[in-house]
């Protein structure tokens, strides 16, 4: 039988686990991925090619272009997801994500969970090889990963290649079963049959996956076409960039600049490290550096170079020194970037140069953070009976600041997660770690509901009632899920390519625990000057009583409030806002929507209630 994966990271203190019964953090799968909507519905730099003129041989795609679909001069579709963040071990910097989340980043089915169909597609632009015979030898050869920083795929799941014969139709050329992480797989496979000279000739990869948990994850990397190969031209002249390079802070992504000028030694990482990989069988020699800019001003930061020879198949791995160059503060509440250009240069003119540099910006803006802006996975607590659930992230400042209020990134869930109660908790010391014996809280703001949006780097804002005056020093940012409520197993997005120590503490047995995951939870102190709430977020459920009818609906819903209601907000399962409006004479218009299940939330007093669900026919 199938089953939703939730593995892997089932983990706590055994005695406690012993006594519990039960798996405290547990990761699952990421059911969305918000970067892709806005993404696609923006202007593409990627111009799709003419359709009167057919791509032509050799053809190389190492999916490094700065954009997070497919560039459309070399694909016809925008399934798969273009990113540097899913994969282990990348054979090159850049690779095309296959899960079971659509070009919109939402799951293909979202009702039956274990229905098993194909998901993503990435199909080539068609090929003119009408001039091309057998004896020329075509090979098409690419490396492919299953899971890499998701999940695995099933058995029963499976990545596929077709390609399209001039007869008409697909033809399957191979296939491989879903398999636990390992590194990167180099496949070869002919295009010789006739049917497959001419033009028009196109490729397609697919992937077999349950099309609603999005626990089924292929990475595929360095995609090669050209004639007079052969089974064994497995070598690739080129010279490249595999990952990207080392943050230039030392613990956190991001922070405020005062507080990084307050202690610049302590916060700057010490070197700016990166990997070469020489994949061809002879030696190579390459000059390779960095130069450094703060892009606000305008102002040079540094740079470095050198040259050395890679041996054949192998890889350099190199580090500069960190640039100690600051810049003064046009005010304390600026946001600066450093942006660090990576580069390096071959002499080999056959080369590819797509991966021959890398941009990778430092932000310096209003708040903390440990992760880079990317979800790969979900974390949630399971919480016992009649306890409360805890997630504590230590923190620390160079100079007193004052929080405003807390970003958090949530994971989207099936049936939606909107009427899951949480608190925001701030503490100064957590009983049992780092030697205090008690717990202190410095501020709680009850009750708050999570929302997911599309908008300020895809993290929900909460602005704290009264602002907090932190001093110098460490304190503790989380979420406090309330006992017996309902309100266990709340997603919140984890960044599986954090790098050192999560910072991160748990509770869900009255006892404070390290987190024994790795990555970094998704939650962000914002300081500083005031700060503005996403929406409906930043606000208490009201204490108020209201109904809705007729449910099932065909039209219109007509509200009854013990208080006047003067707003209202329809989600669909996936957390999305679908409608949001003034509500008139205590109708509210659903004639629009499409039969299925949605959530009401109404606005009192300028207070916004618990979502109840209602039936649209």
């Amino acid at each position: 039988m199938m089953m939703l994966k939730l593995r892997g990271l089932c983990i706590g203190i055994l005695l406690l686990q012993a006594i519990s019964g039960f798996c405290q953090e547990q990761v699952a799968p990421l059911r969305f991925n918000p970067l892709l909507r806005p993404r696609l519905n923006s202007s593409s730099t990627s111009k799709p090619l003419n359709k009167a003129t057919s791509l032509g041989l050799p053809f190389f795609e190492d999916f490094t272009d700065y954009d997070l679909y497919p560039n459309q001069s070399r694909w016809t579709d925008s399934e798969v997801y273009i990113n540097n963040t899913m994969c282990n071990n990348p054979i090159s910097r850049g690779v095309a994500t296959f899960d079971a989340l659509n070009k919109y980043g939402r799951p293909y089915d979202t009702v039956d969970r274990y229905d098993l169909l194909y998901a993503d597609s990435l199909t080539s632009q068609p090929f003119d090889l009408s001039n091309y015979q057998p004896k020329d030898s075509i090979y098409i050869s690419f490396f492919y990963q299953p899971q890499g920083n998701g999940f695995s795929p099933e058995a029963s799941d499976s990545f596929q290649l077709y390609f399209h014969r001039k007869e008409g139709g697909w033809a399957q050329v191979w296939a491989v079963p879903g398999a636990d992480v390992q590194d990167f797989q180099q496949v070869l496979i002919p295009v010789i049959d006739t049917s497959y000279l001419y033009d028009g000739f196109q490729f397609r990869f697919v992937n077999k996956a349950t099309i609603n948990t999005n626990d089924d994850v292929w990475n595929l990397d360095y995609i090669r076409m050209g004639a007079n190969r052969n089974i064994n031209d497995t070598a690739i002249r080129d010279l490249a960039f595999t990952t990207n390079p080392s943050p230039y802070l030392n613990d956190y992504t991001s922070m405020p600049y005062r507080q990084f000028l307050a202690n610049a030694a302590g916060e700057r990482g010490g070197a700016q490290s990166d990997t070469i990989w020489n994949h061809y069988g002879t030696n190579g020699t390459v000059n390779y550096g960095f130069t450094s800019v703060e892009t606000t001003t305008g102002t040079p930061l540094g740079s470095a170079s050198t040259t050395s020879t890679i041996p054949a198949y192998s890889k350099l791995g190199f580090s500069f020194p960190s640039t100690t160059t600051t810049v003064s503060l046009p005010n304390p509440e600026s946001r600066m970037v450093y942006q660090n250009n990576y580069f390096l240069q071959s002499g080999n003119p056959a080369e590819p140069k797509s991966n021959d540099s890398i941009q990778c910006n430092t932000v310096f803006d209003n708040y903390l953070a440990y992760d880079d802006g990317t979800a790969e996975k979900s974390y949630f607590l399971n919480l016992a009976q009649a306890l409360p659930g805890k997630i504590a992230i230590e923190y620390h400042l160079n100079i007193p600041d004052t929080l405003r209020g807390v970003a958090i990134y949530f994971g989207q869930q099936v049936p939606t997660a909107t009427n899951k109660e949480f608190s925001i908790t701030v503490y100064s010391k957590l009983a049992g770690i780092s030697g205090s014996n008690t717990e202190k809280v410095l501020y709680n703001q009850d009750l708050l509901y999570p929302m997911f949006t599309d908008e300020i780097n895809n993290f929900t804002i909460y602005k704290l009632d009264t602002p907090l005056v932190l001093p110098a020093g460490v304190f503790y940012l989380g979420t406090t899920q309330p006992a017996s409520s309902g309100s266990d197993s709340l997603y919140i997005g984890l960044d599986v390519n954090r790098v050192g120590g999560n910072h991160l503490y748990f509770n869900v047995n009255t006892l404070w625990q390290s987190s024994l995951i790795s990555g970094a939870l998704m939650i962000r102190p914002l300081l500083g000057g005031p700060v503005a709430g996403t929406g409906v977020n930043d606000v208490l459920p009201a204490p108020t009583s209201w109904s809705l009818s007729p449910n099932p609906v065909f039209d219109n819903l007509k509200i009854s409030s013990n208080v006047y209601a003067n707003a209202y907000l329809i989600t669909d399962l996936q957390g999305r806002s679908l409608h949001q409006s003034i509500i008139n004479n205590n109708q509210i218009p659903v004639s629009d929507l499409a039969p299925g299940i949605y959530f009401l939330r109404i606005r009192q007093h300028d207070i916004w209630s618990t979502p109840q669900k209602f039936i649209k026919l």
